[in-house]
């Protein structure tokens, strides 16, 4: 009986987000009310899960159902936004020596600034006197330790050859499946030839190359309406992924790191920060631009997921912000998977300095830092846009620098209360990637290229 009540309630805050669209209220205050209401439900299950018992169990595996079916509906739509995306995003260039120019510039300003918040993210983690030293590992960490050692065996301590190496995609189908921890990249460079090979085949026979331009542009339309409908659905998975997020926490567990939690956002913040020097140096000013990329931002705070913000981002660059169709295609699409600032820069490196003293090792000498930040910009490579990024990255950076990864397990009762901010630097990365890249090439926008979404 008490599990049909709170399946009530929970039906009852889910019809109530549908009453909020049927009037119109746009999507980004809909998934805040949505991540507000899951949050303090949560937190009032929590509280009183002595009295609910196995009612509360019985609850929580309902809205695993609706939060999992949401992030499982994510990453379906990745692979193909991905590859349509980057196809699109090439063959609209004028010349294969643009890509060249426009490829070259985003991915300099995406593993730059991934280097500078890996740096930023060490010296939070010194400042705030973060270590991994006294923080004990119980039962469900060691578990946890297990799991993940077993997905590192997966990943493997690759060479630097053999790490660019598996950027190529040699089964695109098989990459289309996420089957590798590389395959986000491949199949995005699968689709810059494949544009590219369309480029070429527009300079010799411009008839099929408009045709051909016709059919991306109704693929990309195709697939971008199955993006938004899968977008509708983000307030009432945000709803559900709050409940259980706070209904399960672990008090202990944030309080013993709670520092963590406050360093995380002070290197964050200090990110943001970075993020608006680079623009005055291009003449952009930056609260014009913060003020034009919000809503991008929140989308990317409540869904945590880089990749599924990739039309979103798309239709900021170009509509908010001026930049041209394929410039925006290209950072938003990088973005997802290479030099995230956030998941893949902060995270790791912070570990690593967490990890460094309790192993015997000065986590400011320059032997140990120089490594670890290039070491963190060359594994931002195929990240994972999605919930979770941050640990895989970690899974990658800290084994190559000779350390333990168990802390990594102990800090994934804490993930979605840092992950959400991470992921808006990450996209937020991407944007000032594609805003630099326009200023220093100067190319106009093409408005009729611009992805709408409803947001």
């Amino acid at each position: 009986m008490m599990t049909l009540m709170l399946l009530s309630v929970l039906i009852g805050m889910c019809y109530g987000l549908y009453r909020l669209g049927q009037r119109s209220v746009s999507l980004s205050v809909r998934v805040f009310v949505g991540l507000l209401g899951g949050a303090i439900f949560g937190l009032l299950l929590n509280v009183y899960s002595a009295l609910l018992g196995a009612a509360l169990e019985s609850f929580l595996s309902w809205t695993r159902l609706l939060g999992g079916g949401y992030i499982s509906l994510l990453k379906m739509i990745i692979m193909p936004l991905i590859l349509v995306s980057m196809v699109a995003a090439v063959i609209k260039l004028e010349a294969v020596s643009a890509l060249g120019r426009i490829g070259s510039l985003v991915l300099l300003m995406l593993l730059g600034t991934t280097a500078i918040a890996a740096l930023i993210g060490a010296y939070t983690a010194v400042s705030f006197g973060l270590t991994a030293e006294g923080l004990i590992e119980g039962e469900r960490e060691l578990a946890r330790a297990d799991v993940l050692l077993s997905r590192q065996v997966e990943i493997r301590d690759w060479a630097l050859p053999e790490l660019l190496l598996s950027f190529l995609p040699t089964n695109i189908f098989l990459d289309l499946t996420g089957a590798r921890p590389t395959s986000i990249i491949a199949v995005a460079l699968f689709g810059i030839l494949f544009g590219v090979a369309g480029l070429q085949l527009r300079a010799q026979n411009a008839a099929l190359g408009e045709r051909l331009l016709a059919g991306i542009a109704v693929t990309q339309e195709w697939v971008m309406a199955l993006v938004r409908l899968v977008i509708q659905l983000t307030p009432y998975g945000v709803l559900a992924l709050m409940i259980k997020v706070s209904a399960s926490a672990d008090g202990d567990d944030i309080l013993n790191l709670i520092n963590f939690i406050f360093a995380s956002y002070t290197a964050i913040l200090l990110m943001f920060i970075v993020h608006g020097f680079i623009l005055l140096a291009v003449g952009f000013s930056p609260r014009l631009f913060y003020a034009k990329v919000w809503p991008a931002l929140s989308f990317a705070f409540s869904s945590r997921s880089s990749a599924a913000t990739i039309p979103l981002n798309v239709e900021v660059q170009t509509k908010a912000l001026g930049n041209d169709s394929s410039i925006a295609n290209l950072s938003a699409t990088f973005g997802a998977s290479i030099g995230q600032n956030g998941c893949a820069g902060i995270y790791p490196a912070m570990l690593a300095v967490m990890i460094a003293p309790s192993v015997g090792i000065d986590p400011l000498s320059m032997s140990f830092l120089v490594p670890l930040i290039l070491i963190t910009t060359v594994s931002s490579f195929g990240i994972a846009g999605v919930g979770g990024g941050a640990t895989f990255a970690a899974l990658v950076v800290l084994p190559a620098m000779g350390l333990p990864i168990t802390l990594v397990a102990l800090l994934i009762s804490i993930e979605p209360l840092i992950d959400m901010a991470r992921t808006a630097l990450n996209v937020n990365g991407s944007m000032v990637a594609g805003t630099v890249t326009q200023r220093m090439l100067g190319t106009r926008s093409a408005p009729n290229d611009v992805v709408e979404t409803d947001l």
